[in-house]
């Protein structure tokens, strides 16, 4: 049996959901790459499958609860749960007096609520398996409330809580929990294709390099016990933070 990881919120293969599981596959772990496009996640998987590595892709909602405890049950059956990745989350701007409470609601349940599932599956198991690594994805909402933003700070900044609570409850089991602020524009495949005058604008310059984010993610997987870090924070030399 090989030691497993599951990455939550994986999309297109030039994103941070993808690059974090070949990363992690690169480095001998069994992924389970958990998104909501099965022709994304299969492609991916085969492409890590035909270099070698090892993967596979779960169609799964991160806010739902019987599918996630199937999702970790899943992974445990491969092997030791060493890794998890909650980088599922949305983008929700908006004026508060405009937003309907479903709205504002569904911002927690993605950034916060599927956190908290994958932290408390993850916990369950490696306590009883001698530990292993939590690592959340953050913002810079995280950090700070912006206007027009109410609904994703509050959301992102209960997920940063969440996670420092979870790395003072657990720590002493061996579980060591991270967050990682990334503060700007990843310069991935969503804002090219979907944004690309506020990608032109930005320049090449001005957009985060996806693999200097995911080298944060590993820097803080490989961290002995001695010297834990809890937060790791990137961005671009010219971001105004």
């Amino acid at each position: 049996m090989s030691d497993t990881a599951i990455v939550s919120g994986v999309g297109p293969e030039q994103g941070m959901g993808a690059q974090l599981v070949r990363r992690f596959a690169k480095r001998g772990l069994h992924v389970f790459a958990a998104g909501r496009t099965g022709a994304s996640l299969d492609a991916l998987v085969a492409n890590i499958q035909r270099g070698g590595g090892r993967a596979t892709a779960v169609i799964a909602d991160a806010t739902d609860e019987l599918a996630t405890i199937e999702l970790f049950g899943q992974a445990r059956a491969v092997g030791k749960i060493d890794l998890v990745v909650y980088n599922t989350g949305n983008n929700t701007p908006g004026r508060i007096e405009d937003m309907s409470a479903a709205f504002f609601e569904n911002s927690w349940r993605v950034c916060c609520f599927g956190g908290f599932l994958y932290g408390r599956e993850a916990v369950k198991y490696m306590k009883r398996d001698g530990g292993g690594t939590i690592l959340f994805t953050g913002a810079s909402a995280s950090l700070r409330g912006r206007p027009n933003f109410g609904a994703f700070n509050s959301s992102k900044a209960a997920l940063r809580c969440l996670a420092q609570a979870m790395a003072k409850e657990y720590g002493a089991d061996g579980i060591h929990v991270g967050h990682v602020v990334i503060d700007g524009a990843i310069g991935g495949e969503k804002i090219r294709t979907r944004y690309p005058e506020y990608a032109a604008k930005l320049g090449e310059e001005g957009l985060m390099d996806i693999q200097a984010i995911v080298d944060a993610f590993e820097y803080l997987y490989q961290q002995p016990r001695r010297g834990w870090s809890f937060e790791v924070d990137v961005r671009t030399a010219l971001e105004n933070w």
